[in-house]
């Protein structure tokens, strides 16, 4: 399946029935009176998370969603039927933009959780309605409501408890694939990496879902390479795994490349609490491991972990740390939600 993660969406909800005219016409009832009914309200358009999907590739395909309109009302008090329901359905973690792309219209991380985009507009009254003492006959009937026709933009943020960050061949792929169920392409030359990945890691016990996002290179918040548009997928983690290649001749510059973008990228993600190792170790011997991790170190200002996702040596003590933050965070989270408790005499 293809992955896709923008799509812009033509949605239409219904416009409501017309009311109605009418009066009842027996032949042994002299004043019959009114008995026009209402209209049916238009359908309305919604989105609903559901589970199995990871992609907007559906959205490809079809683009317009027009709800059905409310059926007018009729003669003997009959009220029109109601439109029917338009539902989207999309993958959990989507955030539904207005047209410009930057207003949130909802942002969608639950599945179940359902969203009413466009309403449906009401159906008109029928001239039943308008009957009093002092208009006994009336002719009037109101028509329905119009529906509500508007563009949007979705945008799917894969939901992950840790992202994985790097330069290109910084060898995320194949941490991942070491470390989890996922099997991305592996291969030896940049940009192997195309689309995000998910992978489920276990250690001691415990699972966590990690993501691997398309390296980055300098100046990719301006659109070079693949640009930073992947780093949205990495926004709900707890913590960054910021991965720096052993083998690189410029260690320290590498490292400071990755935190530019995040910066540049702007929102919470340069905030967000970070892990840094040094990949690919086992390439080196012992004096170029410690060179390598002390320069990394003067650049980070922090201890820097040293792993080869290829031998797996440092794998779990990586992984271990990387949880760490993770449950760390949920507690803070868990915090947050816990309303202080008041004082009372």
């Amino acid at each position: 399946m293809k992955f896709l993660d923008l799509a812009k969406v033509y949605i239409r909800s219904g416009g409501g029935g017309g009311g109605c005219v009418s009066f009842r016409r027996e032949k042994y009832i002299e004043y019959g009176g009114p008995d026009g009914g209402d209209g049916g309200r238009g359908g309305d358009v919604v989105a609903e998370a559901v589970d199995g999907l990871n992609t907007l590739i559906d959205f490809r395909y079809q683009q317009h969603f027009f709800a059905k309109n409310g059926v007018p009302g009729m003669g003997a008090q009959r009220t029109g039927a109601d439109g029917d329901t338009i539902v989207l359905r999309v993958p959990v973690g989507t955030e539904i933009l207005d047209e410009d792309q930057e207003t949130v219209i909802a942002d969608i991380t639950e599945v179940g959780q359902r969203v009413v985009l466009a309403k449906g507009g009401n159906g008109g009254f029928g001239n039943l309605h308008f009957k009093s003492a002092t208009n006994q006959a009336p002719r009037r009937a109101n028509p329905g409501l119009p529906g509500v026709e508007r563009t949007i933009w979705l945008r799917l943020k894969l939901i992950a408890d840790a992202g994985l960050l790097g330069m290109p061949n910084a060898g995320k792929s194949t941490f991942l694939a070491a470390s989890s169920n996922a099997r991305p392409k592996i291969a030896d030359y940049p940009f192997t990496t195309l689309h995000p990945n998910l992978g489920v890691v276990g250690i001691d016990n415990a699972e966590f879902v990690m993501a691997d996002i398309p390296g980055l290179i300098a100046g990719a918040s301006e659109g070079r390479g693949i640009g930073d548009r992947f780093l949205g997928h990495v926004e709900r983690c707890s913590v960054l795994l910021h991965l720096v290649d052993g083998t690189s001749e410029t260690i320290a510059e590498d490292y400071q490349t990755i935190i530019t973008e995040l910066e540049a990228y702007g929102g919470e993600l340069a905030f967000k609490p970070r892990v840094t190792a040094l990949n690919k170790i086992d390439a080196l011997d012992e004096e170029e491991r410690a060179a390598a991790k002390a320069e990394l170190e003067q650049a980070v200002g922090a201890r820097v972990m040293m792993l080869s996702g290829v031998s797996r040596e440092g794998l779990p003590q990586v992984l271990r740390a990387v949880r760490s933050e993770i449950e760390e965070d949920r507690l803070r989270l868990k915090n947050a939600d816990v309303e202080p408790e008041t004082w009372k005499p």
